[in-house]
């Protein structure tokens, strides 16, 4: 198949959805699938072009075995609404360089937008209809909804305005995925069943990220002891996680030196974050940057609790993506999540974490005193299990390639017939 992805976030982008979609290129051009990109400079978590991107313009890169058309754009160092908004209007824009070029150059087998940013799919839906090429939507994250659930916009005529044109783009889709059940019930609610629904969840490499005993972690690189405490939070330094909570839990640990929190990640809330913790005169609480994909067992192996942690207003809206390198790892994660949604119930029916209240800094301190008197061993073990049965990369992706295959029309290719 020839198949073009569109997404603002990709490789070598180590956190978030740019990790996934470069993994899934990575793989598809790997099963001897024609892919071409148009993405963004990579520039995500930490809010600023990467050093490698810094002062290119358009130009085409390859990258294990894809394509990959970068286009430049505007990057806030502060995000706001409004600059978010700037931000990803101005990747739309900057893409047309490349659109124009596909609009009348060779037709794809099907065309894969990755959201968000939801109106990416302005132009595939247009493409797909003059083309005649199937549309495959997938969605990482429902972002009109957390944008209003989290009060980061409250204008009512522009979010009626954006749900509207999140509609028009869902009803031209052949196919529309995302990344949990709750997110899919949402989604069909949103299609009217007119276009197809598929759970395409979010994967991991277990071949790769494993159980890392202490002594092979990364404590001694981060200055830690075998005997310290570690509470470790990775990724994401945003809004929709409620990480102030840390800094709070963390005050109330401040006089047992061998408790430590480790913050590692960027992203527009470690600014606020990093002052926070000048202002109490917390030593307890050390950020580190984001480590290469690489250290990512080694890193994960440092910690005895994780800390999975997103508002309550963002239930079912997002699925950490943290989650599945934390299960792999055989962690304990404590998991703030409300009862009846996708990630509460998930990590209640296979007890691989233990759930706690959202945005509660009090049921946060309570969980990880009573994490550090238990054994975590049963976690550990159902964790590890979880992640080989149920979120096995080469299974997600072979899944996905054979909905692919249906939508295009492209016969499955014949097993081989050996002479025995």
């Amino acid at each position: 198949m020839r198949i073009l992805i569109y997404g603002i976030n990709y490789s070598p982008e180590l956190t978030g959805i740019g990790k996934y979609t470069g993994e899934m290129g990575e793989w598809l051009a790997g099963n001897k699938q024609e892919v071409d990109v148009i993405t963004a400079m990579p520039y995500y978590p930490e809010w600023a072009v990467h050093a490698s991107h810094k002062r290119k313009g358009w130009h085409t890169e390859y990258i294990d075995g894809v394509r990959v058309h970068r286009c430049p754009l505007y990057v806030p160092t502060r995000v706001t609404s409004l600059k978010r908004i700037l931000h990803e209007f101005s990747f739309v824009v900057s893409s047309l360089w490349y659109w124009l070029r596909v609009f009348f150059g060779k037709r794809y087998d099907v065309v894969i937008c990755i959201s968000p940013p939801f109106h990416l799919g302005l132009i595939p839906a247009i493409y797909s209809r003059l083309r005649k090429v199937p549309f495959w939507c997938h969605i990482q994250d429902l972002q009109i909804d957390m944008a209003k659930d989290l009060g980061m916009i409250t204008n009512r005529t522009f979010l009626n305005t954006m749900f509207k044109v999140e509609s028009y783009i869902l009803k031209r889709c052949s196919a529309i995925s995302t990344i949990s059940e709750g997110m899919l019930q949402k989604v069909k609610l949103k299609n009217g069943a007119g276009s197809k629904c598929v759970l395409f969840p979010n994967w991991v490499d277990s071949t790769h990220i494993k159980p890392v005993p202490k002594p092979h972690s990364m404590r001694a690189e981060l200055g830690l002891l075998d005997s310290d405490r570690v509470i470790l939070y990775s990724g994401s330094l945003g809004e929709k996680q409620g990480l102030e909570i840390i800094i709070a839990a963390a005050q109330s640990f401040a006089q047992q030196p061998d408790i430590k929190f480790l913050i590692v990640g960027s992203g527009g809330g470690k600014t606020k974050l990093e002052a926070t913790v000048r202002e109490y005169g917390l030593t307890n609480v050390v950020f580190h940057p984001l480590q290469p994909y690489e250290k990512l067992s080694a890193l994960l192996g440092t910690a005895d609790i994780h800390l999975v942690l997103q508002k309550k207003s963002a239930s079912d809206l997002v699925l950490p993506s943290k989650l599945t390198g934390i299960l792999a790892a055989g962690g304990c994660a404590l998991v703030s999540a409300v009862p009846g949604t996708t990630l509460y119930d998930v990590v209640h029916r296979h007890e691989m974490g233990i759930l706690i209240e959202p945005e509660s800094a009090q049921a946060l301190e309570v969980a990880i005193e009573q994490a550090l008197s238990m054994d975590l061993s049963p976690y550990h073990t159902n964790a590890r299990w979880y992640a080989e049965t149920y979120l096995n990369k080469e299974t997600t992706l072979n899944k996905f390639i054979g909905e692919l295959r249906k939508i295009t029309g492209e016969p499955r290719p014949l097993p081989l017939l050996v002479d025995l």
